[in-house]
């Protein structure tokens, strides 16, 4: 028996990137077996490719039941597919060099802590909807890379009314996560934990403190929430403040405040036009005066 004739033990192998190099050329096909050209080196020849691969990664992936030998061949398992599709996924995909094929697939593998042990964050991408976009700097325009999930109204866009309509409007959503980022430049959010940063000024006894030591972009930020605030009304201003500041759910929301089931995001729609009309107010209409002279009678 050698070394890839290992028996079966279920254990958890991290993604590390010979291993999925390993697992990417058997899952186009079964290879042939030669010799390497060192000792703990085997080269495996099969559908047009020939790659080198440690034994130590070969037993370890037929120790975890993810290939199997057969004479002189080399074949993957039922799991070697899942196994490449949970730790690889779509922008991930490598050539067996090792090297990702685009960028786009470079940066995702980076991000997946490929070469290393996952760490828990393939379970994270599960709620992730990673974009690229462009943002301006004061040097020029910079790559980023958003997560869409990351804002609270994020979910809330797959929500489509009778007519399959987005439920809530574009610029309802731009009310929420504006009214979400003056919320946090504010500083209105409550700490949960203690706070270990430095003192920028030391205050005596007696002396004043709280809004003193707010910055005036977050005094500003703070009149901006209670604009808001006042031009929503305290019907629907408390719906918008938990769901688009505290992050809250619907069912959340309609539970703690007693509300009939699918009534939150009627009243969060609301809220949120009403939010909308304060930030871009409509224009008044503009009336057309003219001037007749006595006896004069306009045309019906």
């Amino acid at each position: 028996m050698t070394r890839a004739d290992a028996p079966s033990v279920p254990q958890i192998l991290p993604p590390t990137r010979p291993l999925l190099r390993l697992l990417r050329q058997l899952s186009r096909g079964p290879c042939a077996i030669e010799p390497g050209e060192t000792p703990v080196q085997i080269f495996l020849c099969g559908n047009g490719s020939r790659h080198g691969h440690s034994l130590d990664i070969i037993e370890a992936a037929a120790t975890a039941g993810l290939v199997q030998k057969k004479g002189a061949k080399l074949l993957a398992r039922p799991e070697t597919l899942s196994f490449l599709r949970r730790h690889l996924g779509d922008g991930t995909c490598e050539n067996v060099d090792g090297r990702a094929k685009t960028t786009a697939g470079r940066t995702a593998a980076r991000d997946k802590g490929i070469g290393g042990p996952a760490d828990g964050v393939d379970f994270a991408d599960q709620h992730r909807a990673i974009v690229s976009d462009t943002v301006e700097l004061e040097g020029g325009r910079e790559r980023v890379r958003r997560n869409l999930l990351e804002s609270p109204l994020s979910g809330l866009t797959r929500l489509k009314d009778r007519e399959g309509r987005p439920f809530l409007p574009q610029e309802a959503i731009e009310a929420g996560e504006r009214l979400a980022g003056d919320f946090e430049r504010g500083h209105l959010q409550p700490k949960i934990t203690a706070s270990w940063e430095p003192r920028l000024s030391a205050r005596g006894k007696g002396e004043a403190g709280g809004k003193v030591d707010l910055t005036e972009s977050a005094m500003a930020a703070r009149a901006r929430v209670t604009r808001a605030i006042e031009a929503m009304g305290p019907e629907l201003s408390g719906v918008a403040l938990d769901i688009c500041c505290f992050e809250k759910g619907l069912e959340l929301v309609e539970r703690e405040r007693g509300w009939p089931v699918r009534s939150a995001k009627l009243m969060l729609r609301t809220a949120l036009l009403t939010l909308a009309r304060h930030y871009a107010p409509p224009s008044a209409p503009r009336f057309n005066h003219s001037w007749g002279a006595e006896g004069f009678r306009p045309q019906m």
